[in-house]
C-alpha cells in the first residue's frame, strides 16, 4: 500500500463534501508532477485529505477506490483523475505548522514542493501524522 496527502480547498470541495457524497472524482489537478503522482496511485491505496488556503490541516484520511481514468473536468483529454471515498475524520486536525515545526515530518514532499496538490507520504509519515491526530 502506498500513502498520499492530496489538497483540496475547502471552499471549493471539503472532507465534509466527500462525506456527503460517499464516493467522488478527484478531478481538476493540471500539474504534471501531481498528474504521476495520481497515475501511481492504485486501489486501496490511502491519502490524507488536506485543506489548503483555508485551514491549512490535515483533516481525514481516504481511500483511493478508482485508479487514474481521464478527468471527467478536461475537454481535451490530456488530465486523468482518481475516485476517492472517506474512512475517517482525523480525531482532530494535524495543521501545517505542527507538520512545519515536527522533526520527524522535516522530509515531507509537502514541505519541499509546497505548491504541489498531491505528493506521496512514507508508511513512517503517514504513521506520524495518524499518532499527533491522537494527541
Amino acid at each position: 500500500m502506498q500513502y498520499w496527502l492530496m489538497k483540496s480547498e475547502p471552499d471549493v470541495f471539503s472532507w465534509d463534501d466527500l462525506v456527503a457524497k460517499g464516493k467522488a472524482e478527484w478531478d481538476g489537478v493540471r500539474n504534471h508532477q501531481a498528474q504521476l503522482h495520481m497515475k501511481a496511485m492504485r486501489t486501496g491505496d490511502q491519502a490524507l485529505f488536506y485543506h489548503s488556503n483555508i485551514g491549512l490541516e490535515a483533516v481525514g484520511i481516504m481511500e483511493i477506490v478508482e485508479e487514474a481514468a481521464p478527468d471527467s473536468t478536461d475537454s481535451s483529454g490530456k488530465w486523468i483523475a482518481v475516485h476517492v471515498a472517506p474512512l475517517r475524520k482525523l480525531p482532530r486536525p494535524v495543521t501545517l505548522k505542527a507538520i512545519k515545526a515536527d522533526p520527524a515530518l522535516a522530509d515531507m514532499a509537502m514541505i519541499r514542493q509546497s505548491r504541489l496538490s498531491v505528493s506521496p507520504v512514507t508508511p513512517a509519515q503517514f504513521a506520524h501524522i495518524l499518532a499527533l491526530a491522537e494527541g
